[in-house]
């Protein structure tokens, strides 16, 4: 799954589960302020990344400094590739 792809399921997964329009899901689009998210929806949006990329998010302490949505991107991304270069 290369960049793109995932930016695309990301965002993909976030206008399914919070009904948004993808033309918002820009990577300076912020959860809280210009989204409208709240902390219970944080908690939905980690599960839902859970689902989409068949990954464990929860117990990671770096999930607390994701407040754009180019910040969830560049995460995903990472997470994709440590798990590619390890086999995972």
């Amino acid at each position: 799954m290369n960049e793109q792809e995932i930016i695309t399921l990301c965002n993909q997964t976030l206008a399914q589960e919070f009904e948004l329009e993808l033309d918002i899901l820009t990577p300076t689009a912020r959860f809280s302020e210009d989204l409208g998210l709240d902390s219970l929806d944080a908690v939905d949006m980690v599960m839902a990344m859970e689902e989409a990329f068949n990954y464990k998010l929860r117990d990671n302490s770096s999930l607390s400094q994701i407040k754009t949505v180019g910040d969830l991107h560049q995460y995903i991304i990472s997470i994709v590739a440590n798990s590619h270069n390890t086999g995972r």
